[in-house]
């Protein structure tokens, strides 16, 4: 991770494909295009990727998770449970439908714990959005069984997480409808993209139309569709989804690059007393985008970050105090920041967020460090990134 790392001759002859014939856009003009849909056919490859019946291709993984929810029917004045570590994705999408984001604990997985998810279930719940962080996954059985006791929507954001399993099952495929992020530092890339997946035609097709300002694309003729209903522009482009055809078919290669990777630094780190891992669920396999890990306290992680940046170890990062990721530094969310005004039910809805801590949360990004796991890097240069790592450990515990 990131794909980019890896551009090569595959790559560019998609993107001139769609040059060649020049309809960037990925509907009509079906008599320009000699035969070339790399939207459609990067959505059918992704069909067999992720072990799902419908993937509807969208602009980004931000895009993505709108669409999921507004394909499902939430909207305004429904609750959306999610992680306190995650991307500013994840709030901005639940609030774009005017919906109100309700942020609960993590735990030793890196995601949602189901403990809090229970706690927060109010008659206004309509989904729990699962986050699957850095690679891997949060205990899906246990939310699964709350979505189903509570008969709420299972949301799955795989952004981070494409080539990880579960029980077999490709994160993202797990929830009613899963989402992932094509942008340019994903494990595959489009330079901007994201997709939909789902097994349920209805919320398909509702996000088909929805993407696409409400048309219903039947037939060949643009002008002839109908709008069943309201809809946003969340296209693809034909070049962005030429790239995202070519990654996809390099997935494999890209995936066990990462796991070569990840496993040296693993072992390495390993030997170590005081480094501890997250909890992967029984029959899970992360994809090995990142290795994340815990030490014995925040003093002590804040020292190695420090140490890893004076070893020149790059790509490492303690959370704690980032304001993408974790709830400590989302100022703009807690005092309710926006260019347009907020109805009164989502400042209501967020209230909550003036005087609630997370003080689990706290104990468990405050010790981790992730590490970003790149595919371009030599065996030799993984091996000495190893060794600075556990000296840099060593020398500050």
């Amino acid at each position: 991770m990131p794909g980019f790392e890896l551009f090569g001759d595959l790559e560019r002859k998609q993107v001139n494909d769609v040059l060649d014939n020049g309809v960037l856009m990925r509907y009509g003009f079906d008599g320009m295009r000699n035969g070339h849909w790399k939207a459609k056919e990067l959505e059918t490859q992704l069909q067999n990727t992720f072990q799902s019946k419908h993937v509807q291709l969208v602009s980004s993984g931000t895009a993505a998770v709108s669409v999921a929810l507004a394909s499902a029917g939430v909207g305004a004045g429904h609750e959306v449970i999610m992680p306190t570590f995650t991307f500013v994705a994840s709030f901005e999408a639940i609030m774009m439908l005017g919906a109100i984001p309700v942020l609960v604990d993590i735990d030793d997985t890196l995601g949602l714990n189901p403990e809090a998810v229970e706690q927060a279930i109010t008659p206004n719940t309509k989904a729990i959005m699962v986050v699957q962080m850095c690679g891997s996954m949060a205990n899906m059985d246990a939310l699964q069984a709350i979505a189903k006791k509570h008969n709420i929507l299972l949301i799955e954001d795989a952004c981070q997480a494409i080539g990880g399993t579960y029980k077999g099952k490709p994160l993202g495929s797990i929830g009613d409808l899963g989402c992932f992020s094509f942008d340019f530092v994903k494990t595959i890339t489009c330079g901007e993209g994201g997709a939909v997946i789902t097994n349920n035609k209805d919320y398909y097709l509702n996000a088909d139309h929805y993407s696409d300002h409400g048309h219903d694309h039947v037939g060949n003729d643009r002008g002839a569709e109908t709008h069943p209903f309201l809809g946003y522009n969340f296209r693809i482009s034909e070049l962005h989804a030429a790239v995202g055809l070519a990654q996809v078919k390099r997935l494999p290669e890209f995936l066990e690059l990462q796991k070569k990777n990840f496993n040296i630094l693993r072992d390495a780190l390993s030997q170590i007393p005081e480094v501890t891992f997250r909890t992967v669920p029984e029959g899970g396999v992360e994809s090995c985008a990142f290795l994340s890990f815990f030490l014995p306290d925040l003093e002590t992680t804040r020292k190695v970050i420090q140490a890893f940046k004076t070893e020149g170890v790059d790509v490492c990062w303690n959370y704690y105090d980032n304001n993408w990721h974790y709830i400590r530094e989302w100022n703009h969310l807690k005092d309710l920041k926006s260019l347009f005004p907020i109805s009164k039910e989502v400042k209501q809805g967020l209230s909550y967020l003036k005087t609630k801590t997370f003080a689990k949360s706290d104990h468990y990004i405050g010790r981790n460090i992730s590490c970003l796991i790149k595919l371009s890097w030599t065996e030799v240069e993984v091996k000495e990134r190893a060794s600075k790592m556990v000296k840099a450990i060593k020398e500050n515990i």
